[in-house]
C-alpha cells in the first residue's frame, strides 16, 4: 500500500516538533505519529526521555522517528533542525512549537537573563524556526502549529515574563505584561 492509498491521514509526512520530548510536546508527537507521521523530536536537555520516545514510536513503525538535540537560543539552530528532518525523512510539511521555557519570576526580582531565556525560547524561537522551515514547508504545501496556553490571555500570578512571551501579538503582550503586573500586587 503506497502512502497515497494508506488510511491514517499524515501517512508519508513529516512533522518536527520542537519541545517534543516531553509532557504535551511528547503527546503531540505520539499522536501525530498514529496518524501516520514521521516525527522529527526536538530536545534541549531531554535526550533520555526523547531516545525513549523514538525507540517507542520505531518500535511500532521502524524508521518512523528521529531526535535531534539543540538549544533553540543558539544561533543557527533553526538551520540544524529543519536540515536534520530533511536528511531523516527527505521532506518536512508541518512544524510544530511546542518548545516552552516556563519558571516564575515575580516582579521585583526579574532580570535581564530571565528576560532572554522566556522570551527567546516562547516568542524568537519559534519566530526563527518557522522561518527557516517556511521554503520547506511551502514546497509541501505545509503548515506551522504555535502552541500557547491559557497563560497568554490570563497571566498566571508570578509569572509575568512567561505570560508576556506567550501572548506573542506585540498587542496582547502589551495586554498580558499590564495584566500580569496589575496581578502582582503590592511587595
Amino acid at each position: 500500500m503506497t502512502d497515497e492509498q494508506s488510511p491514517l491521514p499524515l501517512a508519508g509526512r513529516t512533522v518536527l516538533v520542537s519541545g517534543g520530548a516531553r509532557r504535551v510536546g511528547a503527546e503531540i508527537v505520539r499522536s501525530l505519529h498514529g496518524s501516520g507521521a514521521n516525527v522529527l523530536v526536538h530536545y534541549r536537555s531531554s535526550a533520555a526521555d526523547a531516545r525513549a520516545l523514538v525507540d517507542e514510536l520505531n518500535a511500532r513503525r521502524a524508521g518512523s522517528a528521529a531526535a535531534q538535540g539543540a538549544d533553540l537560543l543558539e544561533p543557527r539552530t533553526s538551520e540544524v533542525l529543519v536540515g536534520a528532518a530533511l536528511r531523516e525523512f527527505g521532506r518536512l510539511d508541518v512544524l510544530v512549537n511546542s518548545a516552552s521555557t516556563f519558571y516564575p519570576t515575580p516582579v521585583g526580582h526579574i532580570t535581564e537573563a530571565h528576560w532572554d531565556d522566556l522570551m527567546g525560547s516562547n516568542l524568537k524561537a519559534p519566530l526563527f524556526l518557522s522561518q527557516a522551515a517556511a521554503p520547506s514547508l511551502r514546497a509541501q504545501s505545509g503548515l506551522i502549529i504555535n502552541i500557547v496556553d491559557i497563560h497568554a490571555l490570563r497571566p498566571l500570578k508570578g509569572y509575568p515574563l512567561y505570560s508576556i512571551a506567550k501572548a506573542g501579538d506585540p498587542r496582547e503582550r502589551h495586554r498580558a505584561g499590564t495584566r500580569a503586573l496589575a496581578r502582582a500586587g503590592p511587595g
